[in-house]
């Protein structure tokens, strides 16, 4: 039997702190260790595939 697990689901508020992450330098496939998902999930956020609105949220945040 396998220990393995399933990813975690993302949700709004940590679509967010990606963005922030990111903005900061932060590289993709870190964020995903961080968050436990599949870099795959930070790069459809990032292309604003998923979470839409999360961007301006993040944005608001920092002055942007």
């Amino acid at each position: 039997m396998s220990n393995r697990r399933p990813s975690t689901k993302l949700t709004f508020s940590d679509a967010i702190e990606i963005w922030l992450l990111y903005w900061n330098g932060e590289f993709q496939n870190r964020i995903a260790a961080k968050f436990d998902v599949n870099p795959g999930r930070i790069s459809e956020i990032v292309k604003e595939r998923t979470f839409l609105g999360s961007r301006i949220k993040a944005a608001k945040l920092i002055g942007k």
